[in-house]
This record gives structure tokens, C-alpha cells and sequence, in this order.
């Protein structure tokens, strides 16, 4: 067995375990990048501006190293779903009533309490719907 598969063995074994990198911790390593890339150009123009941003980048590395190797998955796991659901929530938003009328495949039915819409697969006959979120029932045809 060479030097480099050992010393992948070895790291297999360091990380089992632990968190290791997801969704957020890439986010923070990103923004640690582009705070120390951004405090690299300050440090000349504006040197308190730049130091701030240095030591902010440096806590977020920290933090983003603490959860790479942190043994408390459940945690972790807790806080990755947090910020995939704000992610998720800002990325997707809401289709405009123009997107959904191109939607040929789905059927778009409106909460009468909520004015939550709802989808359903086109095809299905008469069915009867439970809004997710106050749970009233919509009937309709798909």
C-alpha cells in the first residue's frame, strides 16, 4: 500500500464520525473567500475596513472548521435544514400565474381560506385536496 492511500485511509478514519462539508459549510467557505478577497483590496484604501472584514473571514473560517469536525450530526444536520429551506425559499420563490398556465402537467387549485395554491398532477379525475397549511379541503377536477 503506497504513502497516498494510507494517508487517505488515515483521513477516511479521522473524519468517521464527524460532519465533513455540506450545503452550508460550502456557503461559509465562499463567503470566507470573498471577505478575505475583499479585505485583501481594503487593507491599502481603507485599513480599518479591511481588518474588520479580515478577522470577520477568519471567525468564519473557524466556524466553518468547527462544523466540518464537529461529532454532534444532529446539530449540524438541524442547522444545514434550516439553511437549505432560507435558501430553497428565496431561490425558488413563487411562479407567477403566467409560469403555471404554461405547466401542462399540473393542475393549480387556490386555498379559498388561505390562498395557499396547491398542485396536483394532471389526470387524476375528481379529487379532493387537503391544503398543507390550514387543512381545509378543495375539491376540483385535474
Amino acid at each position: 500500500m503506497g504513502f497516498m492511500q494510507r494517508l487517505k485511509n488515515g483521513f477516511v478514519r479521522l473524519m468517521y464520525g464527524r460532519n465533513g462539508v455540506d450545503q452550508l459549510g460550502m456557503a461559509t467557505v465562499w463567503t470566507c473567500l470573498i471577505l478575505d478577497i475583499v479585505s485583501m483590496f481594503l487593507q491599502r484604501r481603507a485599513p480599518v475596513a479591511g481588518a474588520v472584514l479580515y478577522w470577520a473571514a477568519m471567525a468564519l473560517w473557524a466556524l466553518a472548521i468547527f462544523r466540518m469536525f464537529s461529532k454532534n450530526l444532529y446539530k449540524r444536520r438541524e442547522e444545514n435544514s434550516r439553511w437549505m429551506q432560507l435558501r430553497w425559499k428565496f431561490q425558488s420563490g413563487r411562479k407567477s400565474a403566467k409560469e403555471r398556465h404554461a405547466d401542462k402537467e399540473h393542475k393549480y387549485f387556490t386555498c379559498k381560506n388561505c390562498k395557499t395554491i396547491c398542485r396536483v398532477p394532471v389526470g387524476k379525475g375528481n379529487v379532493e385536496i387537503t391544503c398543507p397549511k390550514c387543512g381545509a379541503k378543495i375539491r376540483g377536477k385535474t
